[in-house]
């Protein structure tokens, strides 16, 4: 797939998810997907090698949270190769970014992103959940196949700014999941997650505390 293809493709997705494709976004989300493809081939970021199938497994997919984002601050947990928290930071310039992640390859690679696409709402942090303590709370707190909801649940709610909320990228609905959640915390919402070029469920999680 050529570039043109590749930005085509990707701008047809974002009209999909009622995203206006503005031509520096698209340049940015490509020029990250590319450094992924790059850097995967020494660091095994992601299970994910093609570039093509990208667009919609990691670009489009990530993009599909933004309409559900809440506040000015949000923590991206277990980032990994910055999902959804790349592609969420570039579409939402007005909003900052933490991207947390227990491993420093990863977070150098966060690093490294955020400084060649000029994303300078984003902060890529070294650190465990448990022992992260920011220096202010947040307004949403997302993750995307971190950990059982049980777990993100009680990592992320100490996080949380007053009225905050917890956003879980899951596959199926996660029925034994939401039955396994811990006191103190409440299922606000499930929205079924449409990716274009996804065949495959998608369902995003939305948790408060109680």
């Amino acid at each position: 797939m050529s570039a043109a293809q590749a930005q085509e493709r990707l701008a047809a997705g974002m009209r999909a998810l009622d995203m206006p494709p503005a031509e520096d976004a698209l340049h940015k989300l490509l020029a990250y997907r590319d450094l992924v493809v790059r850097w995967n081939r020494v660091h095994n970021l992601t299970a994910i090698r093609d570039p093509e199938a990208m667009l919609a497994y990691h670009l489009l997919d990530s993009l599909s949270v933004s309409p559900y984002l809440n506040g000015d601050r949000v923590l991206d947990v277990g980032s990994g190769a910055g999902l959804p928290g790349i592609p969420l930071a570039v579409v939402n310039p007005q909003r900052r970014f933490v991207l947390l992640d227990a491993s420093s390859k990863r977070v150098r690679f966060l690093r490294q992103v955020a400084m060649e696409l000029g994303l300078g709402n984003v902060e890529a942090v070294h650190e465990r959940i448990e022992r992260y303590r920011p220096d202010a709370p947040f307004a949403t707190v997302t993750s995307r196949a971190f950990a059982s909801l049980a777990d993100f649940a009680r990592a992320a709610c100490g996080l949380l700014a007053e009225d905050g909320h917890m956003l879980a990228m899951k596959g199926r609905y996660p029925e034994e999941e939401l039955r396994a959640l811990p006191s103190g915390i409440r299922l606000h919402a499930v929205y079924e997650l449409k990716v274009p070029g996804l065949d495959a469920q998608r369902h995003l999680i939305d948790l408060v505390r109680e």
